[in-house]
């Protein structure tokens, strides 16, 4: 098989693996069961597949070999006679899941919004929650997720089996919540896409400056999302603030893998297409009339892509609509965001001023960001010798390889330019 058709068969069995794993849990309803027969059964297609060539049927093959597997697994375990007659009286024919319907509302038949929910349980944390989305819902390997987040395979493969420990011992139901619990629910469930989405669209760690896997699983989500859930104006505005942050993906990086900001971009590497999907987005959304934070960031997004260049910007635009997030998220990066505004629209004093006073915010005092921000804004006064400080403070925070070296080389940059003008 030759490599795209390898791409191919690990897009599909990735597209399939939760569809699949819904429908076993129907069955079996044990989390932990279910998804290693699914684990099982895609290992099995990945081996088989590439040889004997993806069957007609390929969510069915996957579907009877799960099941084949609980069945083998019940008959090697007395304790289990009960659920292998279960398993045995089930046809060996893959049917496709009922259409899930909660409150008069149809969810469509894969599962994923369930799978979704549930992984998003008010009883995980939040990296247990990522972990778990990513691996049951996302389809990754818990080598994929563990080389993501920088952690040891077995840390991330104990992370998870604490996931499922909890899931199992919460006794969760394979259902969709209620409405007054989705709704509840919804919440953790997009932070956990944009979480997902941020760390593979910036990476935090690391020598890359992008996760390519974690930035594409987390649209495929939320798009799925999306499409089960249209009239939900969040929803629609998160698709639309990943579909326009991540159509800057390829400008973000030079070609010996560098850092590249945005006001030194090729404007002209970024994804129309892209950018067109997400302005139609969430300019859907904001008319529903529900304003969100997930709506307002896209607002902002949007903004910067139909610049043609830095400097035609609307960046009061972009300040008003920092003021209304700020007001509906206690949030320090909205309130750093919104000092860079500021210093666009009314000066870089006046954005330093609005961080000094969210510089005693615990949350942000030890945050890279925050010095790195301040060290641009230095820039733009001309006082080279304080930004080059700040900008070389906000390099020994990071954990970022890229970012680090552009914070550097920006402060090497500046002193020199201050030393050839005091020359």
């Amino acid at each position: 098989m030759t490599s795209p058709a390898r791409r191919t068969l690990s897009h599909l069995l990735r597209d399939l693996a939760p569809q699949v794993l819904g429908g076993v849990m129907r069955r079996c309803r044990d989390f932990a069961d279910a998804e290693d027969a699914v684990q099982d059964a895609l290992f099995a297609a990945a081996t088989q597949w590439p040889i004997d060539g993806i069957p007609q049927n390929p969510r069915g093959w996957l579907y009877q070999t799960a099941l084949r597997r609980l069945t083998d697994q019940a008959r090697s375990n007395s304790a289990r006679r009960e659920r292998e007659a279960v398993v045995a009286r089930e046809s060996p024919v893959a049917t496709e899941s009922e259409p899930m319907v909660a409150d008069g509302i149809m969810f469509g038949g894969d599962d994923t919004l369930v799978l979704l929910f549930m992984c998003c349980h008010p009883s995980l944390s939040e990296p247990t929650a990522i972990a778990l989305t990513l691996r049951a819902v996302g389809g990754l390997t818990t080598r994929e997720i563990a080389s993501a987040f920088l952690v040891p395979e077995s840390t991330m493969a104990q992370r998870i089996s604490r996931a499922r420990q909890t899931i199992a011992s919460s006794a969760v139901s394979f259902e969709m919540p209620s409405a007054a619990e989705r709704a509840h629910r919804l919440t953790s469930v997009l932070r956990v896409l944009y979480l997902i989405f941020n760390e593979g669209y910036a990476s935090s760690s690391g020598a890359d400056v992008h996760r390519v896997e974690l930035a594409t699983e987390a649209i495929r989500l939320t798009r799925a999302l999306h499409h089960l859930l249209p009239d939900d104006a969040e929803v629609a505005g998160l698709l639309a603030l990943m579909r326009l942050t991540d159509a800057r993906r390829d400008a973000r990086v030079g070609p010996h893998g560098e850092l590249i900001p945005l006001d030194e971009q090729d404007r002209t590497r970024w994804h129309s297409e892209a950018i067109a999907e997400g302005i139609a987005l969430v300019s859907a959304a904001l008319r529903l009339g529900r304003i969100g934070a997930y709506q307002l960031q896209a607002a902002i997004a949007a903004i910067h892509d139909e610049a043609a260049t830095m400097a035609e910007t609307d960046w009061p635009q972009i300040l008003a609509f920092y003021e209304v997030l700020a007001d509906i998220e206690d949030n320090p990066i909205v309130l750093l965001n919104r000092a860079v505004a500021i210093a666009m629209v009314r000066g870089p004093a006046a954005g330093l001023a609005a961080i000094d006073a969210l510089g005693s915010d615990p949350r942000i005092q030890a945050h890279h960001r925050i010095d790195a921000v301040r060290g641009h804004l230095y820039a733009m006064t001309g006082d080279a010798q304080r930004a080059a400080i700040h900008l070389q403070q906000a390099a020994a925070r990071t954990s970022s390889m890229p970012e680090r070296n552009y914070l550097l080389a920006k402060a090497v940059r500046l002193l020199a330019a201050r030393a050839l003008t005091a020359s």
